[in-house]
């Protein structure tokens, strides 16, 4: 079994910097699991310490039952793949996938069967002779990923393996490992800064920032459930519209007031707006969440934000309007076939099935 667990894992370098603070999280058995975050957040270091390049400076790292925060890194029965490759220029493609399991003492017979099965697993089969320079950046990480393979590791690590890649091969290179995991069926613990790759490959993925855990979900849960504002902005591109302001009570009915606009609240959420009500709040509103009256799906006059649009970004099937209603910049997603041209008036509707609203104090979700 290739469980990966951290209990209040901190790392503080030297002049008490602290990169990553107390971080407790769970990698069950065959997971990919992702690590994600703005650069600086702390995840490379995660998973550093996980692979035993980096000590730790408080907490405790286990792989499987195993306590492994003493254990030096050859010992640990992890495969790491980096973002540079890391593959021997004067070497073959063979010889590079060969050279770690000679270290090992692997027989000569073993080590043929494994290179011949990750060739076929990665297509590598012509391209065994070649050295890395002959070959692009895709296939130079399919020998990377190969010499992770050929070690049959407990837990494979990957630090950003695809951030060199251009993005059409970005795009089939995630297809790729998406597959090599359901063929394995190995533990995977990869970090990447990107949300798409993040939200694209991971069965869990673990939001960071400044060092901290801020959400741990499966990916649409967390893309419809952010637990606190940054996870809301990182996860979801465009990112999400967040509006300044408060909520109001009138006749029984629950508004949010913005400096220029006022929208009705979801009626079934009584006790949490009656908690909020009068107090700074921010709502958030993901652009497919804001519609123009003809494709809303319910609306009343009273609910509409009237708008001027700044510009359109069109990208053949979608269509991002950057909209302002006073000094509050929105960006809403409508049809691909509306070109509107800048200072055009345009009435938006908001569903208010899927709005959020976070604690203006705490950046916490409320609803």
């Amino acid at each position: 079994m290739a469980q990966v667990s951290l209990q209040k894992v901190t790392k503080i370098f030297a002049g008490g910097v602290k990169v990553v603070d107390n971080v407790s999280l769970g990698v069950e058995n065959k997971e990919f699991m992702v690590l994600v975050g703005p650069s600086g957040c702390g995840k490379s270091t995660t998973l550093r310490m996980i692979a035993g390049l980096e000590d730790i400076s408080s907490g405790s790292i286990y792989i499987g039952d195993k306590k492994v925060n003493d254990v030096p890194a050859k010992d640990r029965d992890i495969a790491m793949v980096f973002q540079n490759y890391a593959l021997y220029p004067h070497m073959t493609v063979s010889e590079n996938l060969a050279f770690g399991l000679k270290l090992r003492r692997i027989s000569r017979k073993e080590i043929t069967k494994r290179i011949t099965e990750a060739s076929e697993i990665l297509g590598l089969k012509h391209l065994l002779e070649r050295k890395p320079k002959q070959l692009s950046g895709g296939q130079r990480q399919r020998v990377a990923l190969g010499r992770a393979i050929v070690r049959q590791p407990s837990v494979f690590l990957m630090d950003e393996p695809l951030s060199n890649l251009d993005a059409k091969l970005r795009v089939q290179t995630r297809g790729q490992l998406k597959k090599l995991h359901d063929r394995l069926k190995t533990t995977i613990i990869y970090v990447t800064h990107d949300q798409v790759e993040a939200m694209t490959l991971g069965e869990r993925i673990a939001v960071m920032n400044d060092g901290v855990l801020q959400q741990l979900e499966e990916p649409l849960k967390i893309y419809q459930n952010p637990d606190n504002i940054f996870v809301a902005g990182f996860i979801g591109s465009p990112a999400m519209n967040f509006i300044e302001g408060m909520v109001v009570e009138e006749k029984g009915t629950f508004y949010f007031a913005a400096e220029s606009f006022k929208v009705r609240m979801p009626s079934g959420l009584v006790a949490e707006l009656v908690a909020v009500t009068g107090k700074p709040s921010i709502l958030g509103a993901r652009p497919e969440d804001l519609s123009d009256k003809d494709n809303a799906r319910c609306f009343l006059e009273s609910d509409r934000i009237m708008t001027v649009v700044d510009f359109c970004e069109i990208l053949g099937s979608e269509n991002f309007g950057h909209l302002k209603c006073g000094q509050t910049a929105l960006i809403a997603k409508l049809p691909p076939q509306m070109i509107l041209a800048s200072g055009e008036k345009l009435e938006i509707y908001l569903n208010l099935d899927k709005i959020h609203l976070f604690d203006a104090e705490t950046k916490k979700a409320i609803i």
